[in-house]
């Protein structure tokens, strides 16, 4: 009798153990259905594009222009103010030269608001009577800012119009504007397109 009833306890524990390795594996599949959930949650928003890009800027596309005013101080030194429709912080080169001597004066300045400002330009005792001009070079695509190349190309392949013309260097497009004028007290004779400075 004592043989039998400890028989049937074995049994009976068996049975106990077989059931929590059921549950256990129940368990372990239930896990593994959920990470399977969450790979797939995670991969599809893997796939989702990126909201945060930045837009993608156009390229410049108007022909190139200039205007300017150049401006005889009372210290007979010379002022250039122009407008253009270059892209903002693109950097310019301004160059005075006097044509009688070909003594020149430069500056480089950047495109701020579609305006530029350089000078004064002159010796001290001021600029002699004569002819002058006003040069303005559009500086290589290489020197410009990010923010410039974006808009006029890496060799300011872009720009356009009867301005523009290719680099002396080899390195792309330029685009120049000139100007001629005069300085002197009284207004002269000429049948030049040339603009008359008098001291204000």
């Amino acid at each position: 009798m004592l043989t039998g009833c400890g028989g049937e306890q074995e049994a009976d524990t068996q049975s106990t153990d077989i059931q929590s390795t059921d549950t256990q594996e129940t368990t372990v599949q239930s896990n593994a259905s959920e990470t399977r959930k969450a790979d797939a949650s995670t991969g599809a928003k893997s796939r989702e594009p990126a909201s945060d890009e930045a837009p993608e800027v156009p390229p410049f596309d108007e022909p190139v222009t200039f205007e300017l005013i150049s401006r005889l101080e009372s210290d007979r030194r010379l002022t250039v103010e122009g407008e253009t429709n270059l892209p903002q912080a693109t950097r310019l080169q301004v160059i005075v030269e006097r044509e009688l001597s070909g003594v020149r004066w430069r500056e480089r300045v950047a495109v701020a608001e579609g305006r530029f400002v350089a000078g004064p330009f002159g010796p001290g005792s001021g600029l002699p009577d004569g002819g002058y001009r006003v040069t303005v070079d559009v500086q290589e695509g290489s020197v410009q800012p990010r923010s410039v190349q974006e808009r006029l190309g890496e060799e300011n392949e872009h720009l356009s119009g009867p301005l523009v013309q290719q680099s002396q260097h080899g390195l792309g497009k330029v685009a120049r504007y000139r100007q001629r004028f005069l300085v002197g007290s009284e207004t002269r004779r000429t049948h030049d397109q040339v603009e008359v400075l008098r001291v204000e």
